[in-house]
């Protein structure tokens, strides 16, 4: 099966870090992931820079990305005044996320779920008029660190008024890594009932070490579209303790040996994790970049 993973390092894998890069370093990471493969990546987010300082240069990135064929770039936004810079800039997907517990939504959009959904319905439409692929992704959607469990019922719902609004693509994230199999296998199920047709993705976390548990999950449910980010780093700047993406390393290698194809290729994309640790000043979470692949090349 073909499995398209969405590279997320530049935007949720620096946004928590306490070392900001520059937007050289931003665009060198870029062409980093673009050579080893990766054609979807979340370049950016056009969050309020106040907010989000990290990404403050996200114009200044997108207009020194590389343009590939193929390649196409994401950015995260949260309202139409974010929707109108990303247009601005060339982007060819947005990403817009909504938090399914109401305090998540207040701590990271000052507004709750409610209010964020129609937000989100309004950047859909913009987006959609403007010829771009939309996302809205559910944050929190297997736990809020504030709130604790979110009922299934609740981000199924909410899956539905995505579906509603014309969302492209729907993403279910687990913001803080304590999703478990289980769980991934039920709310994909509930989430295609209620939106059939759009095609479903997931975020997972590996604060927990269940992250590449639910990736197998996720793909044994015949999801095919999956958030990864280079050498593990991320986290959420709104969620205490919300470390660890899943690595993209040690995912395409896990679905690579399952028999499974990425697109991605191994050799050129782990010297990616040692630029990070680099550039961030500490090791990534990433194991494959120290293991090696198997068999030893």
């Amino acid at each position: 099966m073909d499995i398209t993973i969405v590279e997320v390092s530049p935007r949720d894998g620096l946004q928590n870090e306490d070392v900001v890069l520059g937007t050289a370093a931003k665009v060198d990471l870029v062409r980093r992931l673009v050579a080893a493969g990766l054609r979807r990546v979340e370049a950016v987010s056009f969050a309020h820079p106040k907010v989000v300082p990290a990404m403050a240069d996200a114009e200044d990135v997108m207009a020194a990305v590389p343009r590939s064929p193929g390649v196409r770039y994401a950015g995260l936004v949260l309202n139409r005044r974010g929707l109108d810079r990303a247009l601005a800039t060339g982007v060819d997907e947005v990403n817009v996320v909504v938090g399914a517990s109401d305090t998540f939504s207040r701590r990271n959009q000052n507004m709750g779920t409610e209010e964020a959904m129609a937000a989100a319905a309004d950047v859909v439409a913009g987006a959609r008029a403007a010829g771009l692929f939309t996302t809205v992704t559910f944050a929190t959607s297997f736990g809020c660190p504030f709130e604790g469990e979110v009922p299934p019922d609740r981000v199924v719902a909410l899956a539905a008024g995505a579906a509603e609004a014309g969302a492209d693509e729907i993403c279910l994230a687990d913001t803080i890594g304590v999703g478990v199999p289980t769980q991934v296998t039920a709310l994909a199920d509930a989430t295609r009932a209620v939106a059939p047709g759009v095609p479903l993705r997931f975020h997972f976390h590996n604060t927990r070490n269940t992250g590449f548990a639910n990736a197998v999950a996720a793909v044994g449910a015949g999801v095919t579209v999956l958030d990864a980010s280079a050498g593990g780093v991320g986290g959420c700047p709104f969620a205490p303790n919300a470390t660890g993406n899943i690595a993209t390393d040690d995912l395409v290698f896990l679905l690579e040996r399952m028999g499974h194809r990425t697109g991605v290729d191994l050799p050129t994309l782990l010297p990616t994790a040692g630029y990070l640790a680099e550039q961030l000043g500490h090791p990534v979470p990433a194991l494959l970049p120290k293991a090696g692949p198997f068999p030893p090349p």
